[in-house]
């Protein structure tokens, strides 16, 4: 296995099956020592930028957390922080911003810059959210998913709703763990074609299941776990009414949970839309891991950063 220091993350298809479970193992090693109250600023002197062209709450905190623990410096990067709002190209950025920290976290819209960004920067560059993609989070789930299943390889997980950045990272990332995967949207919301393509071009060796479906039913059928995600992402607030409406027969309350096995867990990323994409009583059940998975991403993002910078 290669080391991961000076790689990139922009999607998980840039990591191999081995990679992906030495992130986790050190994540589950962070979790202990944090649990345990022992320092572990392993990246005392670095600093990192933070370039977040979208809002967020459990991303940015995280990240600015782990960093702090990690004894390594964030300098936070808004939109209107930057000369990218006024025509300065990602490409130079990247460029700038590599003679100055020793890796670039980027949230922004588009796919396409990102990888412009990590062609360019001389440092590692990690994806912390595009249109497209959402590795960090499923990492994030892929930790939660071990804390309380024991495995990844051989599980059912059915993705209920949008086929959208987090049913794209879940999709590449369970054909390289061997997680069973069925995704099921409406007609016209399904995950995009080319990434799923992507995705079964990396079946590999256990070579899960992998299949996209209208019934949620059938997803959920005897799932070992049931996630969901909002209906109306960022940026697709003119869409809402149409988006509620194509919907509403995916929305995960204790009638299709029942469909899953007994012992299954709920997931969603957050933040949630109660009585939308999850009942409130599925979100207070004792089964939802929802707030395990926030808590997880502090603890993935310090497995990442250490792996890629050292």
């Amino acid at each position: 296995m290669a080391s991961l220091k000076g790689r990139d993350l922009l999607t998980l298809g840039d990591l191999g099956p081995d990679e992906i479970y030495l992130i986790l193992s050190k994540a589950m090693e962070f979790k202990r020592l944090q649990r345990m109250g022992v320092s572990h600023r392993y990246l005392e002197g670095k600093a990192v930028a933070m370039i977040f062209e979208k809002p967020s709450t459990r991303t940015r905190v995280s990240f600015e957390v782990a960093l702090a623990h990690l004894g390594a410096h964030p300098i936070f990067l808004s939109a209107e922080d930057m000369q990218l709002g006024r025509g300065e190209s990602i490409e130079d950025t990247g460029r700038v911003l590599s003679r100055y920290v020793d890796a670039i976290i980027i949230r922004t819209f588009a796919q396409g810059d990102v990888e412009k960004l990590a062609k360019d920067a001389d440092v590692p560059v990690i994806n912390a959210l595009t249109d497209d993609f959402h590795p960090c989070q499923v990492l994030g789930d892929f930790m939660t998913i071990l804390e309380k299943k024991d495995r990844l390889a051989g599980l059912k997980l059915a993705y209920v709703g949008d086929g959208n950045n987090v049913a794209h990272s879940l999709l590449m990332g369970s054909v390289k763990v061997g997680l069973n995967i069925f995704i099921a949207s409406p007609k016209g919301y399904k995950p995009k074609k080319w990434i799923v393509d992507m995705a079964l071009r990396n079946l590999r060796g256990l070579k899960p299941k992998v299949e996209m479906v209208n019934d949620p039913i059938k997803a959920v059928r005897n799932a070992d776990i049931v996630y969901t995600d909002v209906w109306v992402s960022m940026g697709q607030e003119a869409e809402r009414d149409k988006r509620l409406s194509a919907f509403q027969s995916y929305q995960v309350n204790k009638e299709l949970l029942a469909y899953a096995k007994p012992d299954a867990i709920v997931m969603h990323c957050l933040p949630a839309h109660r009585g939308e994409e999850i009942t409130a009583e599925v979100m207070d059940d004792p089964r939802c891991v929802v707030f395990d998975q926030a808590e997880n991403r502090l603890h993935v993002q310090k497995a990442l950063l250490i792996s890629l910078i050292g």
